[in-house]
């Protein structure tokens, strides 16, 4: 068990960290084709045609992925005004009723999710004529990368991921002294 656990742990981190770098890799682009095609449409009086289709691809890509990663830093909204107050007993079982909560989403994310790619690959996109399938490929991909650390949390295995990077941690220590660090 110690070892598929060390197997499944480093999948988790390498995952995250790919997740991770290609969130930051696809918003560079998304500003530099947003960016571009605005100097074209005002300085050169020609828009690119491809440039809205394919930003919008990819912020819907990396929306997606970026959910993954909420998923994984624990992120997500939650309401902890009444959760507080209830005795320890009562909120862990809170904690898994929501774990199993996230794990049923995620799974709704993929199975559907996969029949809207499949419904919609015939089709193609308007300017890139791409198969417009690859707009919500996405959706079951992150859905799976969600459910996959969503049980690594029930499982308790999270304790051993290795996901801190230079930059949370820097966000990290700036929450945690109220912003000061950051300010300096």
């Amino acid at each position: 068990m110690k070892k598929i656990r060390q197997i499944l742990i480093g999948l988790f981190n390498m995952v995250y960290n790919i997740f991770l770098r290609y969130s930051q890799a696809v918003l560079l682009v998304i500003v530099v084709i947003v960016s571009t095609d605005v100097f074209c449409r005002n300085v050169l009086s020609y828009s690119i045609k491809w440039a809205q289709e394919v930003s919008l691809l990819l912020i819907v890509w990396m929306t997606f992925l970026s959910m993954a990663i909420g998923e994984e830093k624990d992120q997500h909204i939650a309401i902890e005004l009444f959760y507080n107050l209830f005795p320890k007993p009562v909120r862990k079982f809170f904690d898994v009723l929501n774990k199993m909560i996230k794990g049923a989403v995620c799974c709704f994310l993929c199975f559907f999710g996969t029949k809207l790619v499949m419904s919609t690959w015939s089709s193609t996109l308007a300017a890139t004529k791409w198969p417009a399938g690859m707009l919500y490929l996405m959706i079951p991909v992150g859905g799976g990368f969600m459910a996959f650390f969503a049980v690594l949390d029930l499982l308790g295995w999270k304790k051993y991921k290795n996901t801190n990077q230079y930059g949370d941690q820097l966000l990290e220590a700036s929450l945690d002294d109220g912003g000061q660090s950051a300010a300096n």
